[in-house]
């Protein structure tokens, strides 16, 4: 199931390649010099033509209508199709498919200014070359046709059919690694013909690799037409309300153990550590909706002796703001009239900034009190130092570790896309995803409404955007527990055995779910599988 270790897939479609193509810049005018046989010295005579880009577009991952780029140059113009995915724009010049001919265009153009026999024989050879250009080498003209009384015999295949009859063999998880490969190299007409294949074998509500592989192929046309900031930031302009949003994490959160993991184990660990403090406070990192707290605080109320006295600090960012509906006071309302139920003496402290933005005072740390810190499914958003020299995510750990906390909880995917560049990354969360789609679909039927909102607003997004983006624009940044063991023991903390209770407490909890889940303590850290495949990590570190 490994994709990454299956390179060999995509050694087909790429012997065919030997000349890089003409990758056309988004949002301008941008042209190139067709060169002609007859020209001679330093000086190439050549055609210009100009392709001309849309204004700004909105992308959603609502389907658009498949929609033809033409470029009108002559009588014989090249026409560039394209089927549309739905993050593409209404013409995509990026993309080199379907070349042919078309006697309907006839609008004027550097192309069209010839008359006449000769004229007509420059236009064909002008247009030959452009073909050269497009499809390489090896892509001679199909048919016969006349040049000053020349007549050329019928090529073999193109390379556009090479590519096509290659790819015709390949299945899915081929064709998404071949296409992945060719976006890698900058080889546009091999990506362009492979996408409008994998077009019609996706799909949101099939198989789990065909809804996966619907996304994946959204971040590789974000990706090749250099826009995948750009439609990351503008999926929001389609967003669900958040009530909508809620009620799409929460299916989530019921379908798949992943949030409960990190819950579970996070809580058994805390709450083994200060069981015998008077005053405790927590520092949760990415507090959300505070649910996590709810089951923390009624356990504490039935802590012999009594209940120590908690405060809890909330951080978290507008994201998570929007799916509350408000802002961290809305948190701290909700725990605190858990808390005054339960008869918990309760303080809660609201840090509604991003973890790149908190400094030492947001954190409000009192002097004698346990300090507890949680970091669910955080750091790896944090930017380290292959992004910024600020180098967020070392400072952070820094940061909590001159706290001198007794205990801190990290639970991330096992994933390793932070710094791999492109191609092996796409390898890896095409296996990553793989699992967690199959294991999604283990729970729902394919054509639950909720299951495809749930994936389409939830999941979607950090994959398109680990695919399409980079720089500080890709923020979805998954490293191994072993890179995340040693970013900590760098900061001064040393890992904390977990007792057996932590690995009791998430069994029972996984018996609710499929037995494909399994669980193992490898490395001073708890593994969260799905058949072979670890997906999440817990650990704990003092």
């Amino acid at each position: 199931m490994q994709a990454s270790r299956d390179p060999q897939t995509s050694d087909g479609i790429h012997s065919l390649h030997h000349q890089p193509m003409h990758q056309i810049e988004p949002c301008h005018f941008t042209s190139f010099h067709v060169l002609n046989s007859n020209s001679t010295g330093n000086r190439s005579q050549g055609t210009e033509v100009s392709f001309q880009t849309h204004a700004e577009q909105f992308f959603t991952l609502e389907s658009t209508p498949a929609t033809d780029c033409v470029i009108y140059n002559s009588p014989s113009a090249v026409s560039v199709s394209s089927n549309r995915s739905p993050f593409s724009p209404q013409c995509s010049q990026s993309h080199v498919s379907d070349l042919h001919r078309s006697s309907d265009n006839i609008y004027g153009s550097p192309l069209s200014g010839f008359s006449g026999v000769d004229g007509e024989d420059k236009l064909m050879q002008a247009l030959m070359v452009l073909r050269y250009e497009l499809l390489g080498p090896e892509s001679d003209i199909d048919d016969s046709c006349s040049f000053n009384g020349v007549v050329s015999q019928p090529s073999s295949l193109t390379r556009y059919d090479k590519i096509l009859e290659t790819a015709h063999n390949m299945d899915l998880q081929q064709l998404l690694i071949s296409c992945a490969k060719a976006v890698s190299e900058d080889d546009m007409l091999t990506a362009d013909v492979l996408m409008n294949i994998l077009e019609k074998r996706v799909s949101v509500s099939g198989e789990p690799l065909q809804r996966l592989s619907a996304y994946m192929l959204e971040g590789l046309r974000a990706r090749l037409l250099a826009s995948g900031s750009i439609i990351y930031r503008k999926l929001k302009c389609n967003e669900p309300t958040s009530s909508e949003l809620m009620s799409y994490m929460h299916v989530l959160y019921q379908i798949c153990p992943y949030y409960k993991f990190a819950y579970t184990s996070a809580n058994v660990v805390i709450g083994e550590a200060m069981k015998n403090e008077k005053r405790i406070h927590i520092i949760d990192f990415q507090i959300a909706q505070g649910s996590q707290w709810v089951s923390l605080i009624q356990a504490l109320a039935c802590r012999p002796g009594g209940p120590p006295y908690t405060r809890v600090t909330g951080v978290d960012d507008s994201q998570s703001a929007y799916a509350r509906g408000g802002g961290l006071q809305l948190v701290g309302q909700r725990l605190a009239k858990v808390a005054e139920a339960c008869g918990v003496p309760f303080e809660f402290n609201g840090a509604g900034m991003s973890g790149c933005e908190v400094q030492l005072e947001n954190l409000q740390v009192q002097h004698g009190e346990a300090l507890a810190v949680n970091f669910p499914y955080m750091l790896h958003h944090m930017p380290d130092e292959s992004v910024s020299t600020a180098n967020h995510r070392d400072r952070l750990l820094r940061l909590v570790k001159s706290l001198s906390p007794k205990v801190v909880t990290l639970v991330e995917q096992e994933s390793n896309t932070n710094t791999a560049p492109f191609f092996p990354r796409f390898c890896e969360t095409l296996d990553y995803y793989t699992a967690m789609f199959e294991s999604i679909d283990a729970a729902r039927p394919r054509d639950d409404r909720q299951r495809i909102s749930a994936e389409e607003h939830c999941v979607a997004r950090d994959i398109v955007n680990i695919i399409a983006c980079e720089g500080t624009e890709r923020v979805e940044r998954h490293e191994l527990f072993g890179k995340w063991r040693l970013r900590l023991t760098m900061a001064g903390f040393s890992p904390v055995p977990l007792n057996s209770s932590v690995g009791n407490a998430i069994q029972d909890m996984l018996n609710d779910y499929s037995s494909n889940y399994c669980l193992r303590e490898e490395n001073g850290a708890l593994y969260l599988r799905w058949k072979n495949r670890a997906l999440v990590t817990s650990s704990a570190w003092r």
